[in-house]
C-alpha cells in the first residue's frame, strides 16, 4: 500500500444537516457562533473561523447500530461548504495538533483490538498504513486524542469510496 485516502463526512449527509435534518439522536442541529478555537468542520476539514456560524450534531459514523457504533458530538459549518478533496494527504489543520487517536475497524464496523494508538500528526501516514495492513482491518477512524470525537476516516487508496460512505 503506497497511498492513503483521508475521507470527510459525505456531502449529502452534511447538506441534509445544514438544511435542518435530524442528527443521530433525532435532534435538529444546534447553531452557534464560533470563537475560532478548536471547531473543526468534519466536511471541509478546516477550522471554523471566529464569527462563523457552526452546527453541533450527534454523529454515529457507522451504518448500523451495534455495541461498537460509537456516537458523539461533532462540528460542521452551518452554511454549505465544499468537501475536503485533497484526500491523499492529512488535512492541514491537523498539522498543528498535538496528536490524534487512530483506531482500526473491520468490515462489520467493529473495533479491531490492538489497533488503537495516539500518534503525532507527522506519524499519521505511517501508523495508519501499518494499521490498515493488519488482519481484518478495513478502515481507520481518526479521532480527537483528548475527547475521542470523530474527525475523519482513513482508507487504503484501493478501497476509497465516494466521500466517506459510512
Amino acid at each position: 500500500m503506497s497511498k492513503l485516502a483521508f475521507i470527510p463526512l459525505p456531502t449529502d449527509q452534511v447538506h441534509s444537516l445544514q438544511r435542518g435534518g435530524k442528527d443521530a439522536d433525532g435532534n435538529t442541529p444546534e447553531e452557534h457562533i464560533s470563537d475560532g478555537n478548536g471547531k473543526p468542520c468534519r466536511h471541509c476539514l478546516t477550522e471554523i473561523a471566529a464569527g462563523e456560524k457552526y452546527l453541533i450534531i450527534a454523529l454515529r459514523p457507522f451504518s448500523s447500530r451495534q455495541p461498537y457504533a460509537e456516537q458523539g458530538p461533532i462540528f460542521l459549518h452551518a452554511d454549505e461548504c465544499i468537501a475536503y478533496d485533497s484526500t491523499d494527504r492529512l488535512p492541514q489543520m491537523y498539522d498543528s495538533r498535538d496528536s490524534l487517536l487512530l483506531r482500526g475497524y473491520c468490515a462489520e464496523e467493529r473495533i479491531v483490538y490492538g489497533t488503537g494508538q495516539t500518534v503525532k500528526p507527522k506519524e499519521v501516514d505511517t501508523i495508519a498504513k501499518k494499521i490498515l495492513q493488519m488482519e481484518n482491518v478495513a478502515y481507520v477512524h481518526a479521532r480527537s486524542s483528548a475527547n475521542n470525537c470523530y474527525q475523519f476516516r482513513i482508507e487504503a487508496d484501493n478501497q476509497t469510496s465516494e466521500a466517506g460512505e459510512e
